[in-house]
Order: C-alpha cells, then sequence, then structure tokens
C-alpha cells in the first residue's frame, strides 16, 4: 500500500489553481507528471485531471463521464482499438465499490495565467459502462458527480 490520499490535500480546496503537473505533484494533490489517473486497482483513483484527451469526454456542472485509460492515438486524439480492463481503468471500478471520493482537476485557461489546473472539487465514481464509443470502438465510461459536502 501507498500513502495514497483519499479526499482533500493540506490546505488545497475547490477553485486553487495550478501552473503546471509538476506542481500539481509536488503538491500531492495529483503525483503522476504525465498520466490523467493517479491510482491502482487495489486502491481505487484518488485523483484525475481532466484535459479533454478523449472524445467520448463529457464534463459539465452536475455530472463527468470520463473515458478509461487506452486504445487512444497519441497525436488524433481518436480511438484507435478497444480499450481493455487494464489497472487504471479497475481502479475506477475499485472506487465505485469503496466509495472513496476522488479529487478532479481540469486544465482550463485563465485570463491572466494561461493554461493552468483548476482543482474542481471531491466526486464520487456512481457507475461504469463498457459501449461503444464515437469512433467505432469499445471503451470504458466511469460517471462521477460532485460529492456532497
Amino acid at each position: 500500500m501507498t500513502n495514497r490520499v483519499f479526499g482533500h490535500v493540506s490546505h488545497y480546496r475547490p477553485g486553487d489553481l495550478f501552473s503546471s503537473r509538476a506542481e500539481l505533484s509536488v503538491a500531492r494533490v495529483h503525483a503522476p507528471l504525465r498520466s490523467g489517473v493517479s491510482g491502482t486497482q487495489a486502491e481505487g483513483v484518488d485523483s484525475l485531471v481532466l484535459a479533454d484527451q478523449y472524445e467520448d469526454d463529457l464534463f459539465t456542472e452536475e455530472l463527468i463521464w470520463y473515458t478509461g485509460h487506452g486504445g487512444r492515438d497519441a497525436k488524433t486524439g481518436k480511438q484507435v482499438t478497444d480499450q481493455l480492463l487494464t489497472c487504471r481503468n479497475a481502479a475506477f471500478l475499485t472506487s465505485r465499490e469503496s466509495g472513496q471520493p476522488v479529487r478532479v482537476l481540469q486544465k482550463v485557461t485563465d485570463e491572466v495565467r494561461g493554461q493552468v489546473y483548476r482543482y474542481e472539487g471531491l466526486y464520487t465514481v456512481l457507475d461504469s459502462r463498457y459501449e461503444q464509443g464515437k469512433s467505432g470502438f469499445m471503451v470504458w465510461k466511469f460517471l462521477l458527480k460532485p460529492r456532497k459536502s
């Protein structure tokens, strides 16, 4: 087991801005420098970065349908193969079962600072689906909703 934190980290709260993935990692808000998902199949997902990388993602104020990991061409952003139940995708299933909170961050454009990462708050994984995506390949999709304070 790691010393993974589920929930808020230190004094950081929704609305806080971070200038880079490195700053997120140093703050321990989202440890991986590249991966959008921090978590393991055994422990679940502790944090997630929304960066519009998958064509099947849907983000609104009330919910997130997050497309799982894998099968995407890095240059075009299109799905080119079916997704598998990898450890990162399985981590969402663990979070759904455990009910542990997931910290959600989103890459946004700030008028002053340019591209930054905004802490959106704590979410709960409520559902998962394995279904055909926009490009015709099977993708994992995970439904997250904001946690009530």
